[in-house]
């Protein structure tokens, strides 16, 4: 069977393309699109790459083969993604490298480089890309954490969304939508990659009739009974050349081969403007492991503790409870940035600062309109799930996190970073949006909290 195309992914030069422009085009539409111009003063590049273009293998042995890494066995099979294998670098490398030795096609996945080699900076992220809201609370948190006791789970716990790919010609990924629902970035250190993609409207045409299963392979024959919708799908394509990074958007279902040996960088970021997606998905897998364990719900003396912790292993890797506190703590990091550039400069309206501010006053508004969905469909079930904001603008995680971010929409917005107003000044100015107990314990308060913190901003900016 095979499929029809209708269109190639756009493409265009980064160099030319403002972040405002971006976000206009791309992120708020939803749209793929390839970008040129943004790699050529990485140090990956350099280091990574022969002269003749293909992967330097030796340097990669060499400094960073004692990692312990995942590999995708790419002509295995495994319930529904490539079997995985766990290897050093340098074991890899020698198998990719020696013809002999080959058994089958092997693609490294998933690598945490930026967190194993913080002193490397292979690369820096593309202002385009770096209202990351994702990778810079992870650096700063763990996404899932035991309210009891603030236990780490580490094996449901993801350190950070930032990978390194490397693969040999014929190296692939199966069919899938990006977890989260977020978008990702793939850059091209080296080689070439083939992409297909299916826009969300069709994405249900490539699952079965529960929409549980969906399809492995575009390009093996599909069973027709149980995918009945697949022959009804168009798909765009993109070859993606060295250097260029290709942006893929919320929930486009996409199927990638390399066709050269290829080295990528890939991140998985959200942000204002595909958090509904991230909702969205969360509530199906909620409403999914409800349906799955609900038998031992009469006979489980702490059901909402495995339910959230069955919740938090799923696609999303977080339940409810983890993305109520991200979304709290994000708040008041946007609160205390505004604080701080109004507190500074008295009146937004005219600041450099001003489209700094506009940026944050969005990032709160668009997660009041999904806290409103989270209220509606029962919000935070868990006890004791709040922040307390007298020990949050205290913690030094949170101060690192709120730094980050200052940081972050300074150099994105091309404007000077301000200096954050210490922990005494921001609990006295913030005490008049906040709850009399000085929390945040439900989506409720949340939302409550950011109207009274938006009315008075929208007029300082009017």
């Amino acid at each position: 069977m095979g499929i029809e195309i209708i269109g190639q992914i756009e493409k265009i030069n980064g160099k030319d393309l403002s972040y405002d422009a971006f976000a206009e085009r791309y992120l708020a539409k939803n749209q793929p699109v390839v970008i040129s111009g943004l790699t050529d003063d990485w140090r990956a590049r350099e280091d990574w790459v022969c002269k003749n273009g293909r992967p330097n293998l030796h340097f990669i042995a060499t400094h960073f083969g004692k990692s312990k890494v995942q590999v995708a066995d790419c002509d295995t099979r495994e319930f529904t993604d490539q079997k995985r294998l766990e290897m050093s670098v340098g074991d890899f490398v020698e198998q990719w490298a020696n013809d002999s030795i080959k058994e089958s096609v092997l693609y490294l996945k998933d690598w945490h480089f930026v967190k194993e080699y913080p002193d490397y900076t292979a690369y820096q992220t593309p202002p385009l890309f770096s209202d990351d809201w994702l990778n810079i609370y992870l650096d700063n948190y763990h996404m899932h954490e035991d309210r009891d006791n603030f236990q780490k789970y580490d094996q449901i716990s993801c350190s950070d969304y930032r990978f390194v790919y490397m693969g040999g010609k014929g190296s692939w990924t199966p069919l899938h939508a990006d977890v989260f629902r977020s978008y990702s970035w793939s850059a091209n250190v080296c080689g070439k990659k083939r992409w297909l993609f299916l826009p969300p409207p069709q994405s249900h045409l490539v699952y079965d009739r529960y929409m549980k299963n969906c399809v492995y392979n575009i390009f093996e024959e599909v069973n027709e009974t149980k995918f009945p919708g697949f022959k009804k799908t168009t798909w765009l394509e993109c070859i993606q050349e060295p250097g260029e990074v290709i942006f893929v958007p919320s929930g486009w279902h996409h199927q990638v081969y390399n066709l050269e040996d290829t080295i990528s960088i890939n991140h998985n970021w959200l942000n204002a403007y595909n958090l509904s997606w991230v909702w969205d998905l969360l509530w199906k897998d909620y409403k999914d492991t409800e349906e799955s364990i609900e038998d031992i719900g009469d006979i489980c003396d702490d059901f909402e503790g495995i339910f959230q912790r069955n919740l938090a292993a799923n696609n999303t890797g977080m339940n409810l409870n983890d993305f109520f506190l991200f979304m709290s703590r994000f708040s008041l990091g946007n609160m205390v940035l505004l604080q701080s550039y109004s507190d500074k400069h008295k009146t937004l309206k005219s600041c450099s600062s001003a489209v700094v501010a506009q940026n944050l006053l969005l990032n709160l508004s668009t997660i009041k309109k999904t806290m409103l969905m989270m209220i509606a469909a029962g919000g935070v079930t868990a006890k004791e799930v709040y922040l307390d904001l007298r020990e949050t603008l205290e913690n030094p995680q949170f101060l690192s996190l709120v730094r980050d971010m200052g940081r972050t929409y300074a150099m994105v917005h091309m404007e000077e970073e301000d200096q954050v107003l210490s922990s005494k000044e921001l609990l006295q100015k913030l005490s008049g949006f906040a709850d009399p107990k000085m929390q945040i314990c439900s989506p409720k308060y949340l939302v409550e909290m950011i109207n009274h913190h938006n009315t008075f901003f929208f007029h300082l900016l009017a």
